[in-house]
């Protein structure tokens, strides 16, 4: 499959790192790239593709990345033709994550589809990200704790420093990361108030630097703390910032606030069931899936006709909103 690669890719070398090209999206590729980021954010894959081309082929870097993940979540996060060519794109921009996706991928070996004068995609990240990490950038800071474990030795201990300081810096995904590292130590089941503390002081970082994954998790931290009132602040301010968990949230304990499994409902206002439903609508609407389809079923015996219908009626007021509902897929997960 990735034999042909390499002649299909002849026109880059990573020479062109030495030069990293700035490229300014006009507005009508930065419109398709923002589209194309929303599609891929709330698993839609395949309809995010040709959004992603138009910004790709114009010259944007994390386009093709995406355009590697996407292609790549097509076939259930296995290797494909088209996810090699797009993560060999984005190496020549000097995307450390493309690289490691190619060490995954078994490009080098498999397809002879390597860094010049080399054969060591990770350690071509390394040394590529590390003096942009040294010089201050805090993104680089944090793709080191991926890549210290991707090399020929690898360095948990340099991994974690540079964690930190990607964090100390500002870096908000990495302050979520600390969080859960810290909740997830030992037993990631087990829920003991030790972990718990250390895991809110890196989400509460995070969440007030107005990270929406961090809101989330900072919400679920303190409620299982007995912090119903200020959980529940967390969790409608991460619905706020469009995370799908959030929202959701918000419409169940609207709707059925006492049912089984609701802690978090525990600080929530005094239900409106007919927001509730309204909610659940304007999910489903601007993220259909099987998922919002079974809330739909699942909750309508909670809601009277009445109220759904005064629910169809709110539910343009739950539209549209800024930012867009998302998952907030991990740049560099599964």
């Amino acid at each position: 499959m990735i034999s042909t690669l390499r002649a299909t890719l002849t026109g880059l070398t990573l020479a062109t790192l030495l030069s990293p090209m700035a490229w300014a999206l006009d507005e009508e590729a930065q419109a398709a790239k923002e589209e194309g980021m929303r599609l891929y954010s709330i698993s839609r894959p395949k309809t995010a593709i040709p959004y992603l081309e138009q910004a790709a082929e114009a010259g944007d870097e994390e386009a093709m990345y995406y355009l590697g993940e996407a292609n790549r979540r097509l076939v259930m996060g296995n290797m494909n033709q088209a996810a090699l060519d797009w993560y060999y794109q984005a190496a020549q921009h000097g995307e450390p994550y493309a690289m490691l996706r190619l060490f995954d991928g078994g490009a080098c070996e498999l397809g002879d589809v390597c860094p010049e004068d080399g054969d060591d995609w990770p350690q071509t990240a390394l040394e590529l990200t590390l003096p942009k990490a040294e010089a201050g950038d805090a993104e680089a800071m944090g793709a080191l704790y991926h890549i210290y474990y991707y090399v020929e030795e690898p360095d948990e201990e340099e991994a974690l420093k540079w964690l930190h300081r990607a964090a100390e810096a500002g870096n908000a995904n990495a302050m979520n990361w600390l969080g859960e590292l810290a909740r997830n130590e030992g037993d990631p089941f087990e829920h003991n108030t030790e972990k718990l503390e250390a895991a809110e002081a890196w989400f509460r970082r995070g969440a007030e630097a107005g990270y929406a994954p961090s809101m989330n998790n900072l919400a679920s931290v303190l409620n299982h703390l007995n912090q119903p009132k200020e959980a529940w602040e967390w969790m409608t301010r991460a619905s706020e910032a469009g995370h799908m968990n959030g929202r959701g949230w918000l419409a169940a304990c609207n709707v059925a606030p006492n049912e089984g499994g609701r802690e978090l409902c525990r600080g929530a206002p005094e239900p409106d069931p007919a927001e509730g439903w309204a909610i659940f609508l304007a999910i489903h609407e601007e993220v259909p899936s099987t998922s919002s389809e079974r809330s739909l079923r699942v909750y309508r015996d909670n809601v009277t006709p009445e109220q759904r219908a005064e629910g169809e009626r709110r539910k343009d007021e739950w539209l549209g909103l800024k930012p867009p509902l998302s998952y907030f897929p991990e740049k560099f997960g599964p």
